[in-house]
């Protein structure tokens, strides 16, 4: 096997890279274009949690190029029901330098880049600027407005995804003429309203199944094919093992995407 290169991608593909993906090759919607696409793909993760954890794993077994990594806590026994990316070894450790390593482990092709800080008012728009698509693994409402708000005045679409107990939702905010997380919340709770999973518990497989979700919407996303979750609020009990959408209109009086 011979590196391949698309002429107007650019980067090629090597030949531990197409025995890697050989199962995204043989397939019409992917192929060598597809895979390329990925390769040069940009995908910023904010959080490497429960939801984050799912969404590294896939994406980089995906073989998208970069990926940046947005948290600052330490990986705690408390983690690891739900957040697969970390062992028992791991507890203690900055999260970020124990999902690098293990992300690295599983596809060493990529670039992984890490930000162990805090997303504010102040870095959000810095550190979100130089990607193309952010996925929003938060587990609080000020960092879930905080990344709407700057994809929205970034021009970046926001997988959005979010868990509680035996629940999840996901969809996209911030695509070219679809809502944003605004339009469906135009403000945040008062603060202790809604119980965090600290205090209300979450099953431990939910974020697998919301974070496969998200993974495979940015992966859409990236190839540019199937039906997106724009407007569509994707919503499932896993208890009843029922989904059911909800469709979401953008709000032209919003204050931060509309006219």
């Amino acid at each position: 096997l011979e590196p391949v290169r698309d002429a107007q991608a650019g980067p090629a593909l090597s030949k531990q890279e197409i025995l890697r993906y050989s199962r995204h090759l043989i397939m019409p919607e992917v192929g060598m274009e597809g895979q390329l696409k990925l390769k040069q793909a940009k995908v910023l993760l904010i959080g490497a949690g429960g939801l984050g954890a799912p969404l590294g794993l896939y994406l980089a077994a995906a073989g998208v190029g970069k990926l940046g990594l947005v948290d600052f806590d330490v990986v705690d026994f408390t983690n690891l029901q739900r957040q697969v990316t970390f062992s028992s070894t791991d507890v203690g450790r900055p999260k970020l330098e124990a999902a690098k390593e293990r992300l690295s482990g599983l596809n060493p092709e990529i670039q992984i880049d890490t930000y162990e800080t805090k997303l504010t008012s102040q870095n959000a728009l810095d550190i979100l600027r130089e990607y193309d698509i952010v996925v929003d693994g938060t587990d609080n409402f000020p960092t879930r407005y905080l990344v709407n708000d700057a994809c929205v005045l970034l021009g970046k679409p926001n997988v959005y995804g979010s868990i509680f107990r035996f629940e999840g939702q996901a969809t996209i905010f911030g695509y070219p003429g679809g809502p944003c997380y605004r339009c469906l919340y135009p403000e945040p709770p008062p603060p202790g309203l809604v119980p965090s999973c600290a205090e209300g518990g979450v099953l431990g497989v939910l974020p697998g199944s919301g974070g496969a979700i998200q993974a495979m919407e940015t992966i859409k996303l990236i190839l540019g094919s199937g039906d997106h979750l724009v407007g569509r609020l994707l919503v499932f009990d896993a208890l009843a093992m029922r989904f059911r959408e909800l469709k979401l209109r953008k709000n032209p009086e919003c204050p931060v995407c509309g006219e």
